[in-house]
């Protein structure tokens, strides 16, 4: 072993009496386990976050989403989307004519999104778990229905389960003249929820309905406003999407899950890297109370260090005594550190031990989801700050083996 890691080990170690610098480096072990386990359980804290956003998104944002470049419809009757729509890889093929209009109900108006969907837009299996009132079902009996979002719900006071008081949909006449009775101008249809869902303030203001409804109501017997893909498990969609790219033409744009939501994903990394840096910061406060402890330890060693000088010792020798035992009060806090941050986190994941303080539909405790990259980041951030401390702390021992020498 080496010489200078066995004597930092006897120094660390060492079980004939208790000094102060030891209770003063167990508390700096103790700073460091508390921060490398709360670096690790907010970092997963985050990232179930984020997993859960995102899988919310995911049920109304498709894995490749094909829109025109040029306005706001497209004719997806071509050659190319007929072959696309047959690719064995392909889960569902979603066409969807999408636009705003008025919606009323009673005596009460609001402005939101008609979204009519072709039926493969149901197989996904996570729409119910959006619903907070009645059910996703848009056809049923031969009749058309819509579910609508939460903004438009309590807005408009809609009573999903009362069938005599169907919504009104206005909906701007293509080509339509100026006429005395201004109800000339607007397609005016009438459709009974059957559901409320509820995910982001950006999806809630939406009417699904079935996309036969939306082309009478919008007079658009053929055209769409995009298309919607999801695929198969274990399908390479980089690939996928490269390949659309290269084959669809110069008209049309091809957005993955992130693209469509690219302003949620930065928000989301940047938020993560904020709460990272702040628990750095509380991270350097204690392992640089090391320097303090092994500070002390140079000087209460005084006399071992001018007796491992005097059998000849070198300064590197010395100085790795103290390098070493601060590296071994960081790795000692961080190793179980994290031995503690994951079994809390295993522990919340299984038993949500740590609640929300309010039942959602979604979830009611903190979710997490542990990630090897975090266990990395937590390690490398650790490692870092406890070599620049551990080595300031052995400079220092440096002087004092020089102030020995001077009082010698």
């Amino acid at each position: 072993m080496n010489t200078s890691i066995y004597i930092a080990k006897r120094y660390l170690f060492s079980g004939k009496k208790m000094h102060a610098i030891n209770i003063i480096s167990g508390i700096s072990m103790l700073g460091v386990l508390i921060g490398s386990a709360a670096l690790l359980i907010i970092l997963s804290v985050f990232n179930g976050f984020e997993t859960v956003i995102l899988s919310l998104y995911s049920n109304f944002t498709p894995e490749i989403k094909i829109e025109a470049k040029l306005g706001k419809t497209f004719d997806p009757n071509t050659p190319y989307f007929k072959s696309l729509h047959q690719d064995a890889h392909l889960f569902s093929y979603t066409e969807v004519l999408q636009e705003k209009a008025l919606i009323k109900y009673g005596d009460r108006p609001f402005l939101g999104t008609i979204m009519g969907v072709s039926d493969d837009f149901l197989k996904n299996q996570q729409l119910d778990s959006t619903v907070t009132s009645g059910s996703f079902t848009l056809k049923s009996g031969g009749h058309n229905y819509a579910v609508i979002g939460v903004t438009i719900q309590g807005s408009l006071g809609i009573n999903v389960h009362d069938e005599l008081s169907p919504m009104i949909i206005y909906s701007p006449r293509r080509g339509a003249e100026n006429s005395a009775n201004p109800l000339n101008e607007f397609v005016v249809r009438s459709i009974n929820p059957t559901g409320v869902f509820a995910i982001q303030q950006e999806f809630d203001d939406i009417a699904v309905t079935p996309i036969e409804f939306a082309r009478d109501l919008l007079d658009q017997p053929v055209n769409v406003s995009s298309i919607q893909l999801n695929y198969k498990k274990g399908t390479n969609l980089n690939a996928v999407q490269q390949s659309i790219i290269d084959k669809i033409g110069k008209d049309f744009t091809v957005k993955n899950r992130k693209e469509q939501n690219s302003e949620l994903y930065k928000t989301l990394n940047y938020e993560s890297w904020a709460v990272y840096m702040i628990l750095t910061f509380v991270l350097i406060i204690a392992i640089f109370n090391i320097i303090g402890s092994l500070t002390m330890l140079v000087i209460d060693k005084r006399k071992d260090i001018a007796i491992l000088s005097g059998l000849g010792a070198n300064k590197n020798l010395i100085q790795g005594i103290f390098f070493f035992e601060g590296l071994m009060i960081t790795a000692i806090g961080c190793i179980v550190g994290i031995i503690l941050g994951t079994a809390f986190c295993l522990l919340q994941q299984h038993y949500g031990l740590v609640k929300m303080g309010a039942k959602l539909t979604v979830m009611d405790a903190y979710p997490v989801d542990l990630r090897i990259k975090d266990f990395g980041l937590v390690l490398l951030t650790v490692g870092g700050i406890s070599v620049i401390a551990a080595g300031i702390s052995a400079r220092l021992s440096i002087k004092g083996l020089d102030e020995i020498k001077q009082d010698l």
